[in-house]
Formats: structure tokens, sequence, C-alpha cells
């Protein structure tokens, strides 16, 4: 449906119906009704990229992510919630294909959505620093850690902390743990408060309880099989995400190991999976929702004129007992 079909079907011409549709002034109160009563007929949409190259704005938001996986699927709900009321729309934006690199998939996906389909970007676990872009940026759990762009992320070294400090508590002392991805600050934070609460406890670290995660239910599930037929298994495993953890319990389970009896399993985020896998998962409760809606705030302070700096947000991290903890089996 193009312009000129609505101009025909309304009996005006395609600039009266171009006044009407953006907005301007100089059309008729009975003209503008039949005009937008075709336009409602039809179905005409303006095209975003032809209307940002005349206002030079598109009063739209991206958040761009490497996947939509359960992680993100969770901070969008919370971008979408708080989206309602600020007069812009949303473009959800999956950058990371198979055919590109990894790093860098944050500069090309801005290279190819700013300024003519976004006015900013809500950037999911970008992979590099950005300290200038061409349009405003909000970065959440950057992979770098605080800098470039401003900020949101969790409490990661207390959340480790408070998930290892429970286990131990109950009686745990052989606490494996399965490391996030690598390229990731959020992963080797949460490692630094395993190893943080073990040395609080006197106990001490054995590189043979730590485990590739990778933050894959696959992976979880084959590195913990692997700590299940080991001659020394462990009591317990704090998993650096729920979906390792979750393979953690695929794996106990394949092995006929009760959980929690035999085996006491922690995760982190609190992904929906986490309270609806049985048994419930015990998790480190990442605010996910409201990192979204702060992201989206802040950068919506951004697009209105707020020239306060670049904010770095720290938000709480929260241990949620469930059932996969126990004390250890005597």
């Amino acid at each position: 449906m193009t312009i000129t079909d609505v101009a025909k079907a309304a009996g005006v011409s395609v600039a009266t119906v171009s006044k009407v549709v953006n907005g301007r002034y100089g059309v008729a109160p009975a003209t503008y009704e039949r005009v937008m009563s075709v336009v409602t007929e039809l179905g005409y949409e303006t095209s975003l990229v032809a209307s940002s190259l005349r206002r030079r704005r598109t009063n739209v938001i991206g958040v761009l992510v490497t996947d939509f996986e359960p992680y993100s699927a969770e901070l969008l709900k919370g971008v979408g919630a708080a989206a309602h009321g600020t007069g812009y729309e949303l473009l959800a934006y999956a950058g990371w294909t198979t055919e590109g690199p990894a790093v860098g998939w944050e500069k090309r996906s801005l290279s190819r959505l700013a300024g003519t389909l976004i006015d900013g970007a809500i950037l999911v676990t970008p992979t590099v620093l950005m300290p200038d872009t061409s349009v405003p940026v909000v970065a959440i759990d950057p992979h770098t850690g605080r800098g470039g762009p401003s900020t949101i992320d969790a409490d990661n070294i207390g959340g480790a902390r408070a998930a290892t400090d429970y286990l131990v508590s109950i009686g745990h002392r052989r606490i494996a743990h399965l490391l996030g991805r690598v390229d990731l600050e959020s992963s080797h934070l949460r490692e630094a408060g395993y190893r943080a609460s073990l040395e609080a406890a006197g106990i001490g670290f054995d590189p043979g309880l730590v485990r590739e995660g990778d933050y894959r239910r696959s992976t979880g599930h084959d590195s913990t099989l692997v700590l299940l037929t080991g001659p020394e298994p462990p009591t317990a495993i704090f998993a650096a995400n729920d979906l390792s953890a979750l393979g953690a319990l695929d794996a106990a389970h394949e092995l006929g190991v009760d959980v929690p009896g035999q085996l006491s399993v922690v995760g982190f985020d609190d992904i929906p999976d986490a309270s609806s896998v049985s048994p419930r998962l015990t998790t480190v409760a990442q605010p996910l929702h409201e990192m979204g809606a702060q992201a989206l705030q802040m950068l919506v302070g951004q697009l209105n004129g707020d020239d306060s700096g670049r904010l770095h947000h720290h938000l709480r991290s929260t241990l949620v007992v469930r059932e996969t903890t126990a004390p250890p089996a005597r």
C-alpha cells in the first residue's frame, strides 16, 4: 500500500496525505478525517526510514541482543513494560549471526540501525567498550564491565558469595562450580565470589571441582556428568547461570543421583524455568525486569536531553531458596 493509493481513495493529492500522516498544518478537519479513515481502512503506514530522513527522528528504541534466549527475553519484558507512555516504540534485534564473528556484533548492528531506524539503543551484554556512538546507548551487563556508555548490572560477586555461603551453612564442603562464559566479566565475578566464600569458610580451593558451564544447558550437563562420575564427586554445585544449573539437574537425573538428597544445585539469574522445573531450582535472582526498565528510563532521559553524563547502576542480587538444596547426606 502506497501513499498514492491513499490519495486516490481519499480523492486528495499526495501532498495532502503527506501532511496528514506527518502531522503538519494546512489541512481542513473534514479532509483530515477522510484521509485518516482511508489510512485505517487500507492499513497504510509511513516508512520509518523515509520519515526519519525527513524528521531526523524515528521515535524507535532498539534493544540489541546476541540471541533471544531466556536472559535477554526477561530483560525485554522489563524494557517493554517501561516503554509504555514514553512515546517510543521498540525494535528487538538479534545482532550475532553465524556469518559474522561474535566480538563486535553491537558495532555492526548499530551501523545498520542507528539514525535511520532507531534513535537510541539498549545493548545487552555488549562485547566491546564503545566510548563514542552515533546514537545514545545504555549497556546491560557489558562483557568488559563498567566503562564506555551508561551501564546497568547486578551484584555478581555478592550473589555468588550468597549462593556459596548458603551451601556452606547447610554443611557442604565439596562444592563444585560450573563456570560462565570466559568472555564475560560477570562470569569472572561469579567465580571470584565462589572462591571468596570458600576462603572465608576455610575450605581449600580445588581446581578439579571447577568445570566449564559456558552459560549453556548442554555444557552444564556434560560437565556435571564428569563431576559426578569422578572418584570424589561433589555434594553441591553452584552454577554460574540457571541454564547450566538445569543441565546439572539433567545429568543428575540421567545418573540416578537424587536432588537434593545426594546433590544440591544452585543457579544464577532466576529465569522462569528455574521456578517451573521439578524440583524447583534454588538460585540467585537478578532483578532482570528492573534492569531492563531502568535501562529504558536512562536511555529515554538521554534522548530527552538529560545531560547528566554516563551513569552506572548496580542492582542487588538475592538468593532464592527452593527445592534443589539440602544438607549433604551423612
